[in-house]
């Protein structure tokens, strides 16, 4: 019997013939990423970070290419690693309709993955298309919070500002805040505002795309905030997940040098222009799953267990703002003889 949410979808979906996707694709994006999650899993703690993201790319590469869509990557790791596949402007899917930008991070925390450390994730998104937003600029500086919160922040304030601003929306005091930030030494100044306030601060190494969806999901993670600079690609797959559970979320581009100023300024952007969820992720219906390969405080990590594998995965859809927890238990023999998720054996 199908869920109340998914007679929902039918009903007003199907029955709307202007409207370019018609099926919930999150529950097909889940399988993608799965694969992409068990594969890398093979090699977590092998302190190899170039098999594990290869054995990411080429499962997500090969299971997208099975999915119902005209998919075109807007926004990858391909061009970043120079890896072959899953760059800016692939092509992926099987060519039907509907016409869909692609957002991916085959492994959102490769070294994670590659020491065994908490919070490594598979992830992907899509929206309908030319709605998600296409730079070659590496990083983004980056703000996010949950629904409560939407509305007050604004990065052309202080960081001071926005803390007493979040606080004040969650009806709690500053000193009540946590807040997420990448631990790298351009954060420095950051920290020491934040801690200046009173507010909580957590310090991850790397995986900021897990840590802005727990920033917008505080019941469920304990996190209020993220704040700092990051990767493009994992700002709009954070924007994908953000606008879906309506949280709130502000970036601007963070140019290493003046070659990616040139850049940027090419792409017809601004070191100042602030971008907004509703910027980097235009689209009506959005769609974004991910899964988790290490265990982390959102997902946890794959388990295999002789001829079962266990994933547990997250999906999200805009359209109707429903959040799926995903755990699975899958049937090795079965995938392998339908050649479904290989590479998936010891080597």
């Amino acid at each position: 019997m199908p869920e109340p949410e998914e007679l929902l979808e039918l009903d007003e979906i199907g029955s709307d013939p202007g409207t370019p996707i018609d099926r919930n694709l999150a529950l097909e994006l889940v399988r993608v990423t799965e694969g992409a999650a068990m594969s890398a899993a093979r090699y977590m703690g092998r302190d190899d970070k170039i098999a594990a993201d290869r054995a990411a790319v080429e499962s997500m590469r090969r299971s997208l290419s099975h999915v119902d869509m005209a998919g075109v990557v807007k926004i990858g790791e391909g061009e970043k690693d120079k890896a072959p596949m899953l760059y800016i402007g692939e092509q992926i899917g099987n060519g039907n309709p509907p016409l869909v930008d692609v957002a991916v991070d085959p492994i959102d925390g490769t070294r994670l993955v590659a020491r065994g450390l908490p919070g490594g994730i598979a992830t992907v998104a899509l929206s309908g298309r030319d709605t998600l937003l296409q730079t070659h600029c590496a990083y983004m500086e980056k703000l996010v919070v949950g629904p409560r919160a939407r509305g007050v922040i604004d990065l052309r304030v202080s960081h001071t500002e926005n803390l007493h601003r979040i606080a004040e929306a969650e009806q709690r005091p500053v000193h009540d805040l946590t807040v997420v930030v990448l631990d790298r030494p351009r954060h420095e100044d950051l920290l020491r505002e934040i801690r200046a306030t009173g507010a909580r601060v957590k310090l991850i190494t790397d995986g900021d795309v897990a840590a802005g969806i727990m920033a917008a999901l505080p019941e469920r993670t304990g996190l209020d905030v993220l704040m700092g600079i990051g990767g493009a690609t994992e700002a709009v797959l954070t924007a994908c997940a953000v606008r879906s559970i309506q949280g709130d979320m502000q970036c601007r581009l963070w140019p290493r040098d003046d070659d990616e100023r040139k850049l940027i300024e090419r792409e017809g952007f601004s070191e100042t222009q602030i971008f907004r969820a509703e910027d980097l992720c235009a689209g009506d219906n959005i769609f974004f799953a991910a899964t988790g390969i290490t265990d982390g405080e959102m997902l946890g990590g794959v388990r295999f267990a002789g001829e079962t594998v266990e994933t547990h995965s997250v999906v999200l859809r805009s359209y109707t703002g429903t959040v799926r927890w995903i755990d699975a238990f899958h049937n090795l023999p079965k995938l392998r003889q339908r050649n479904e998720m290989s590479p998936l054996s010891d080597d």
